[in-house]
């Protein structure tokens, strides 16, 4: 017998979010599905080499339309989860190259999430910690000067292969983030990479820094929510996400 069967709209009946994620990332995925609980968050991977130099980078615009294409149609915000790739292809170039696809969706990255979050918070100020090569992080300190930002104290793990990234264990990027804490005031500190494991520490640091902690997943995951139109509070560690409590 043929049955009969009620429609909704499925799993991503409260909202649908895209992630373009990294062949190579290990952290983004598990950190952002505790935000978005509730939510239809779908992934697709784009190709990327294992070392992170402005070259390998700058090549992954290459694979963006046909990666964003990958996402269902329903997805009303993607998100590009790789910060230096953002900074050396441009955030513009990003949205572009993903709406080809995807017209309808508002597009986001964590350059573009980080600048919304300072701006959000009335951050001037920023402690910056990376795990780049030094190249790789000066472009990004250079994207953030321009808009504005102020770069009070720097340190980097200096590390080109992003599976090493990967697992850098959260207590060192505590220990990275109140060492440049230290070298000057600073509103916020801003650890960057999504593969830079970090929501385990969050509040921690804030709690030994006394200033907002944003990184790249938490920047990329609240962007997102805010686009979207959805409520932020609560869903997320530190200040960001309280910031938004009634």
């Amino acid at each position: 017998m043929k049955l009969s069967f009620d429609s909704d709209n499925g799993a991503c009946a409260a909202g649908a979010f895209g992630l373009i994620v990294l062949q190579t990332d290990l952290t983004m995925e598990p950190e952002l599905a505790s935000v978005f609980g509730g939510y239809g968050l779908y992934h697709a991977r784009i190709p990327n080499a294992p070392d992170v130099t402005p070259a390998t980078l700058a090549a992954m615009q290459n694979e963006m339309p046909r990666t964003a294409a990958l996402l269902p149609p329903e997805v009303g915000v993607i998100g590009y989860g790789c910060t230096s790739g953002a900074t050396v292809i441009g955030p513009e170039r990003v949205s572009a190259l993903i709406r080809q696809e995807h017209p309808q969706a508002e597009a986001t990255n964590p350059i573009s999430a980080i600048l919304a979050a300072c701006a959000h918070l009335s951050v001037r100020k920023l402690g910056f910690v990376t795990p780049y090569i030094a190249e790789v992080s000066a472009a990004m300190r250079g994207r953030l000067e321009q808009a504005g930002l102020e770069i009070a104290g720097f340190g980097s793990f200096e590390q080109a292969e992003d599976r090493v990234v990967a697992g850098i264990a959260e207590r060192s990027t505590l220990a990275a983030m109140e060492q440049v804490a230290a070298m000057g005031h600073c509103d916020a500190i801003f650890a960057s990479c999504t593969n830079l494991r970090s929501f385990g520490i969050i509040e921690q640091a804030e709690a030994a820094t006394g200033v907002p902690v944003l990184t790249s997943n938490l920047a990329l995951a609240w962007h997102m929510l805010r686009l979207a139109g959805q409520e932020t509070a609560g869903r997320g560690p530190g200040a960001l996400f309280a910031s938004d409590l009634a």
